[in-house]
């Protein structure tokens, strides 16, 4: 990886552009959007963090397919139509739609907060997954805190390197590796079980039923719930905004997307079946233990015969290469938030953009280290970390879904309504009342935030002047000609 990203940022202006950096110069075509987009959505955490997962819970988990399904239907709700705008306008970062739209200091700074709340914790789980995943499979010869140390260090100096650029080369190949090791670690965990499905399922049904049975309604407003939470949350990623923002072409962009489809069932459909499986294969494992149980069935599987035992190497090498790149397109928009918006803007207006690239890596390693300290002693599970980064970043949604589409949503509404939102929800996580009847506190934060937007919008005169102003900032037409 790191020979990759001194490949990739060999001959450009990396450090002097801001744009070539953070958006690998707005020209990535089908093949590496796809497979960018990918790696965002489905880092190798998605097979680390979400079996385990499987194994606690059962059956119940399956809402793990169309949670991630929902994510491709928001995207094709406000991608396209953001894309025009942004490649008109040259944005950066995702706030730079929020302060081009509302052209408000405090909405944008509200935004830039919550934003930086969901990356801070989605690279904490990306570390927290390197510290499992390397630890499992070494049978902790490599220990958790070691691996994380060592993946970090990678981390920084690829980042360095190559910018946004090496992160999308690299996901095509971790993509194709994850891919092609999902089918195969579910083929050696068949194996290993006996091979039949209808077995596993009759074996779970006996030892433990209530991984099987028929959710309650709790349980299903839950799901409701999480694939709302996730299905938005995830579509608002900050770095996944900035892959919008990448794309060479508004058709590069669609056909992307319109794969991604596919991606759910393959991907999460398959790392769901390989945790029920486990739940036969090792019975009785504790929450740590069970975090560590891909890595624990990689080595089984890799005891089998030397086929298996390379593919399993091969595998492990993409899992912890796509964690470390997903990490790495994390800490890069991290990085770019703080020194294109916050010190850009608020704090040295006139700086070059080689000044502000140079401030986001000294920020990337300032971050990544007080992060190490948090991983060091994890606040949760892997899929508690997967919820808690989305309960805040949700609430910038009103923003993009609103924004783009309605004119007379304005700045005053949506401030309020984001704080709101985040206080609810900050309230109840900081409770330790995460949901409500099966509700995340989320969402919760998010309809307040809805409702508070459209009243009070509605409750505002709107002048001829504004809707002018406000229709040529969201218009997908330049001179009449689409871009």
């Amino acid at each position: 990886m790191i020979v990759i990203g001194w490949i990739a940022g060999r001959g450009k202006k990396l450090g002097k552009s801001v744009g070539e950096y953070y958006l690998a110069g707005r020209n990535l075509g089908f093949i590496t959007l796809f497979f960018t987009l990918y790696a965002t959505q489905y880092s190798g955490n998605t097979i680390v963090g979400y079996a385990p997962t499987a194994y606690r819970e059962g059956f119940s988990w399956l809402q793990s397919i169309p949670f991630m399904t929902a994510i491709i239907g928001v995207y094709l709700i406000f991608a396209p139509r953001l894309y025009v705008i942004a490649k008109r306008a040259k944005f950066v970062t995702p706030t730079d739609w929020i302060s081009y739209r509302f052209e408000s200091k405090r909405v944008t700074i509200v935004a830039i907060l919550l934003m930086l709340w969901g990356l801070g914790n989605y690279l904490l789980e990306q570390l927290v997954a390197i510290g499992h995943a390397v630890s499992g499979l070494t049978a902790g010869a490599i220990p958790y805190g070691y691996a994380v140390i060592g993946f970090i260090v990678v981390m920084l100096i690829y980042e360095w390197l190559g910018g946004m650029r090496a992160v999308a080369v690299t996901d095509v190949l971790q993509g194709i590796i994850l891919l092609v090791g999902i089918f195969v670690v579910l083929i050696g965990a068949l194996a290993l079980a006996g091979g039949s499905l209808s077995g596993i399922s009759e074996s779970i049904a006996a030892t433990e039923p209530q991984k099987i049975g028929v959710p309650d309604l709790q349980t299903n407003i839950n799901w409701i719930s999480m694939i709302l939470l996730a299905g938005i949350g995830a579509a608002v990623y900050p770095h996944a905004v900035q892959r919008i923002y990448s794309a060479k072409s508004e058709r590069t962009l669609k056909r992307s997307f319109a794969r991604m489809a596919w991606m759910p069932p393959i991907t999460t459909g398959l790392v769901f079946v390989v945790g029920i499986i486990c739940i036969v294969l090792y019975p009785g494992m504790d929450t740590g233990q069970s975090e560590q149980v891909i890595g624990i069935l990689a080595n089984d599987i890799a005891a089998m015969n030397s086929f298996y035992y390379w593919m399993m190497i091969i595998f492990f090498g993409g899992i912890v290469g796509a964690i470390v790149s997903t990490a790495d397109s994390v800490l890069l928009s991290f990085s770019s938030m703080v020194s294109h918006d916050i010190y850009g803007k608020y704090i040295n207006p006139n700086a070059t953009d080689e000044r502000k690239v140079k401030v986001g890596k000294f920020v990337g390693i300032v971050v990544v280290f007080l992060l190490l300290w948090i991983a060091w002693n994890p606040p949760g599970t892997l899929y508690q970390i997967f919820v808690l980064k989305f309960e805040l970043l949700i609430q910038v949604a009103p923003c993009f879904l609103l924004g783009l589409y309605w004119k007379r949503l304005r700045a005053t509404p949506v401030f309020w309504g984001m704080v709101i939102g985040a206080t609810i929800a900050g309230i109840m996580t900081l409770t330790g009342n995460n949901t409500l009847y099966g509700i995340h506190g989320g969402i919760i934060g998010l309809i307040a935030n809805f409702v508070v937007c459209v009243s009070g919008s509605l409750m505002m005169p709107v002048s001829e002047d504004y809707k002018k102003h406000i229709h040529t900032k969201t218009s997908i037409h330049d001179n009449g000609v689409q871009m």
